[in-house]
């Protein structure tokens, strides 16, 4: 695993958090839905999932149309022109081509023409990731404004058929813009720890599609372009990950799990995050959760969740704020934030 911790870079400047966005697409699939689509119920699904309804891209979004809206609605909250940023990172491990990168796309749809632009693939874990690299770039003085970006149209690669992933997955964006500021107690990212365990990549993984094997009509007519989870396993995992990054947090920045007001997990499954509650311990109430209306919506759901709390006033300038994300690789990502 790598630790960032930005404490030891000397004289630095803060990566302040200055604008917040989301997008949800408008049609709403219940599990009553679902119901009619395979083999499962509503007490089902939330009794396993905690999730009632996940939002579904209309036919004609693709991932780069939601991180628009989403990036557009943080530029707006951060009083700053598309014109003013420097870079702009897109967490996504699904954009709408293989080439170029989705956020080259978003830059040309903001009006951005100053801004270097790429995309950061980590799965579920790629905002946390995507977050680091751009704070670096601003601590470092690389960048003064960094919009980073975690958008997913997961519908596009679930497998309606199989009951155990489908009624999990939700699409959506969310946004976050990073400015330079100078030393002091403001807004920061103080501490980042990146990691992965590539010794479990097959527990979630899509077969067809990219060079090891190329998508063909026999790979699609088999399914083997969608999307395939180990979820007994990646359950185990979350809920391990989960407390541990919650855990060396606090010990590495000397606080206590008390002097968090707020965590933003990867909104992964409600039974997880319960059970990391049980284990830290920590009370379910100090977690923000939005998976019951957006489910999972894998590297937009950390941000998105964020901005919900922004604008539910669940956060105060000078809040600690602990961001805890896990996913496909398998990939684990947490920053402590000073709000």
């Amino acid at each position: 695993m790598a630790v960032a911790s930005f404490r030891g870079l000397g004289r630095t400047k803060r990566a302040a958090f200055t604008g917040t966005g989301a997008y949800l697409p408008a049609r709403r699939m219940t599990n009553a839905d679902l119901e009619r689509m395979v083999d499962t119920s509503d007490a089902w699904i939330v009794q396993r999932t905690g999730i009632r309804e996940r939002r579904i891209a209309a036919p004609e979004e693709a991932t780069s149309d939601m991180a628009l809206h989403a990036a557009r609605a943080a530029l707006a909250d951060a009083s700053l022109r598309a014109e003013d940023l420097d870079a702009i990172v897109v967490a996504t491990m699904l954009g709408d081509r293989l080439v170029p990168s989705t956020a080259a796309l978003v830059q040309a749809a903001l009006g951005a023409p100053h801004a270097a632009a790429f995309d950061v693939g980590a799965a579920c874990t790629g905002f946390v990731y995507a977050l680091a690299v751009g704070a670096s770039c601003v601590k470092s003085g690389l960048f003064r404004n960094v919009l980073v970006i975690g958008s997913e149209c997961n519908s596009r690669i679930v497998d309606w058929t199989d009951r155990n992933t489908c009624i999990l997955f939700g699409d959506g964006a969310g946004a976050a813009v990073l400015a330079a500021a100078d030393g002091g107690e403001g807004s920061d990212i103080l501490d980042v720890e990146l990691g992965c365990d590539g010794a479990k990549a097959g527990l979630i993984t899509i077969e067809a599609g990219g060079t090891r094997l190329p998508a063909t009509p026999d790979t699609a007519a088999g399914g083997r372009h969608l999307l395939r989870m180990n979820g007994r396993e990646v359950f185990k995992f979350a809920v391990n990950i989960m407390c541990h990054m919650l855990v060396d947090m606090c010990r590495r920045n000397g606080i206590a799990l008390d002097d968090i007001a707020l965590c933003i997990p990867h909104q992964v499954n409600y039974r997880v995050i319960e059970a990391c509650c049980e284990r830290v311990p920590l009370p379910l109430g100090r977690f923000y959760l939005n998976i019951d209306r957006c489910g999972n919506t894998s590297a937009a759901s950390i941000p998105i969740a964020l901005d919900e709390a922004v604008r539910a006033g669940r956060l105060a300038r000078g809040d600690l704020v602990c961001i805890l994300g896990f996913g496909a690789g398998m990939t684990w990502g947490s920053a402590l934030v000073r709000w």
